[in-house]
């Protein structure tokens, strides 16, 4: 039986008849080649040291290249409709000149680490246009559903030449922290009648949301959709003021009948105007560079450790100390890195 995508089969790493150069890749992603550039995206996501080299190397010659882009992070509950909002909106997008990347984190099985959903298939009018890309990624049971190269993937996609990049995440929770870590705007999706949802949201994301959208705010929901935007309203004024004083506002929207999304559009471009005019947009991109770099020296430093026998050996000891209960979680993950950096005791 003939694959679903016949090109699958000559898109991998290995697949192929070679692995591309450093240079091809470069010159590939610059020129806005978009089987190049997942070609690229496929090889930062890989977990081979060879791969990790040549990854980083692409990416270092990419970097000054990228960053030229509005990012875009979107969030909210399963079923609020992210990935129908993100196609509205993003055809909105392409109407108005831009070039636009989605990437859409799929949630993955804890077994098998897969994707379980697809959202090319969620999306089909997005993935037929010329100016748009869409590159779903499997978490690989990452906290809330986030892929670990994600942050790569944008610079990728920047240098590429695309001006707009939207991140959704699958809202189990995590997730949401990771991508705003690494989006310049992040836009909570909520549905009509706020109710229990505004008495559990967690406070956290409400404070970090720059902008908040009801959706499916049509179709004999204009009412709850009202008193929900209301209530958010309120609850956002019990918010401390930003440093960057922006005030996130909420708005009524439908990816139906594409009611508000010229709205959300007029939001995003004020944001950055405001943004930009008070020099808290490259506040927030250089304090994220520095976040991200504290987060890959604490994930290269758990490689090193998981990838060298002697410490692997001693941190089975150390699990079954703690295990049993002899040893605190803190005193053994203390022990392995002390054993790590100086070596076992005499």
């Amino acid at each position: 039986m003939p694959p679903l995508n016949p090109r699958l089969l000559s898109g991998g790493l290995d697949r192929g008849p070679r692995r591309k150069s450093a240079a091809e890749y470069i010159e590939g992603v610059l020129a806005g080649n978009r089987v190049i550039l997942s070609q690229a995206i496929t090889l930062t996501e890989s977990t081979r040291p060879e791969d990790q080299k040549l990854a980083s190397e692409v990416i270092h010659s990419c970097l000054p290249h990228a960053g030229k882009s509005l990012r875009i992070g979107i969030t909210g509950i399963p079923g609020v409709g992210k990935s129908t909002f993100i196609e509205s909106f993003g055809q909105l997008l392409l109407e108005k000149g831009h070039r636009l990347s989605v990437l859409a984190i799929d949630p993955s099985s804890e077994r098998s680490k897969g994707s379980i959903l697809g959202d090319k298939t969620r999306m089909e009018s997005l993935t037929r246009e010329e100016n748009a890309y869409i590159r779903p990624s499997p978490s690989g049971g990452s906290p809330g559903g986030v892929a670990r190269k994600t942050r790569e993937s944008i610079i990728l996609c920047e240098a590429a030449g695309f001006d707009r990049i939207l991140v959704e995440t699958v809202g189990v929770g995590q997730g949401e922290t990771i991508v705003h870590s690494m989006v310049d705007f992040f836009l909570l999706l909520m549905l009509p009648g706020a109710g229990d949802e505004l008495q559990g949201m967690k406070r956290g994301i409400m404070e970090m949301a720059d902008g908040i959208a009801i959706t499916k705010s049509d179709f004999g929901n204009e009412k709850r959709a009202k008193i929900a935007a209301a209530d958010y309203r309120r609850a956002l004024e019990l918010f401390p003021p930003a440093d960057h004083k922006w005030k996130a506002q909420v708005l009524l929207t439908s990816a139906m009948t594409s009611m508000g999304l010229e709205d959300v559009y007029s939001l995003l471009e004020n944001f950055y105007e405001f943004m930009q005019g008070n020099g808290h947009f490259e506040k927030r991109r250089k304090g994220q560079a520095v976040y991200w770099m504290n987060e890959y020296l604490g994930e290269l430093v758990r490689q090193k450790i998981l990838e060298n026998p002697e410490s692997r050996k001693y941190r089975n000891e150390l699990r079954e100390q703690v295990t049993e209960g002899s040893l605190s979680p803190f005193e053994a993950a203390d022990m392995l890195l002390r054993h790590a950096l100086e070596g076992p005791e005499d």
